[in-house]
């Protein structure tokens, strides 16, 4: 994942300190002071699918929320791990894309409600319970072909994630039960909205080709039945943080200014040059480009964000 090794730095960094949080909180209590409960969520992301399910009867609050953050390599102050091991039910991505939850929670109560997004993957190597564990960075390096953890792009996994969320909720709060699991069918129809666009592009641009400044859309490009067609080696080294080979760029460029791609998809919150060089040759050659973010934007939620980005893939094949 990019910047993993500095994340591994920053965490040692930052142990003590969440250490000394942690002495100062409860241990994974099932509700705040007052009785209410809470849901803290990696990302807003995953905050508003948890919100669409919890709907007034519960706390929301994502640690991440500024558009230009990049989760990849963010670090957790004492004050968000203080978030996380009160929280009554914790909601992350999992897969190690948001490994500070990891890290935080696996120093508190092995008991914690949590949901894994990730583990909820249909074929995945690790879908099974939600509660959490210390997978450390077994999946850096991961192969893109297969197994992706950018898992807010897969619909099936959201729905599963959103199911998860009202089972546990009803268990903390069996009263509302019967609740969470409506407002969950009510999300379950939203996202069959989204799941419409992208079938209708497979339905009519069946494996056109496309290109990424890096694999984030991987389940996005799958459901839609597009074949992304960007050299590897260009897309691994821009998300772990490096400058890809020459050899790399140049022929990603070819694929642009040859116009071997109908759209380039374009990760907005972790530009640098390349990828800037990058998006300039598509739109000099006249390509598309579709932007995608790893946050939310903000006054959208998940179904708004998730409808407009495909719509705007929609759009771009056009």
């Amino acid at each position: 994942m990019r910047a993993f090794s500095g994340f591994r730095a920053a965490t040692a960094a930052v142990g003590l300190s969440f250490a000394a949080a942690l002495t100062l909180t409860a241990c994974g209590s099932d509700t705040t002071g007052d009785g209410t409960l809470t849901v803290v969520a990696s990302t807003n992301v995953w905050g508003s699918v948890a919100q669409a399910v919890a709907g007034d009867k519960v706390d929301v609050t994502s640690i991440i929320t500024e558009p230009s953050s990049d989760p990849h390599s963010f670090e957790a102050s004492p004050t968000d791990a203080a978030k996380l091991t009160d929280a009554s039910l914790i909601v992350y991505n999992g897969g190690g894309y948001d490994h500070f939850v990891d890290d935080i929670i696996g120093t508190g109560n092995s008991d914690q409600l949590t949901v894994n997004a990730f583990d909820l993957l249909e074929g995945g190597a690790h879908a099974g319970e939600n509660e959490h564990s210390e997978g450390g960075d077994s999946h850096e390096g991961h192969d893109h072909g297969d197994v992706n953890e950018h898992v807010w792009f897969d619909v099936d996994t959201v729905d599963a994630t959103a199911q998860s969320i009202a089972d546990k909720l009803g268990q903390l709060d069996p009263d509302n039960a019967d609740a969470y699991k409506a407002n969950a069918a009510t999300f379950h129809g939203q996202l069959e909205q989204i799941s419409a666009i992208t079938d209708g592009i497979a339905a009519a641009h069946k494996d056109a080709p496309v290109a990424q400044t890096e694999p984030i859309a991987y389940y996005l490009l799958q459901s839609a039945g597009l074949k992304d067609v960007t050299p590897p080696d260009f897309t691994s080294a821009i998300e772990n943080g490096n400058d890809p080979a020459p050899a790399a760029i140049a022929a990603t460029r070819q694929l642009l200014t040859d116009k071997q791609v109908q759209a380039l998809v374009y990760n907005v919150q972790t530009q640098d040059r390349v990828t800037q060089d990058v998006r300039a040759t598509a739109e000099s050659a006249g390509i598309p480009v579709v932007e995608v973010t790893e946050t939310l934007p903000e006054g959208l939620d998940y179904i708004q964000w998730q409808t407009n980005t495909a719509e705007s893939l929609a759009a771009a094949l056009q």
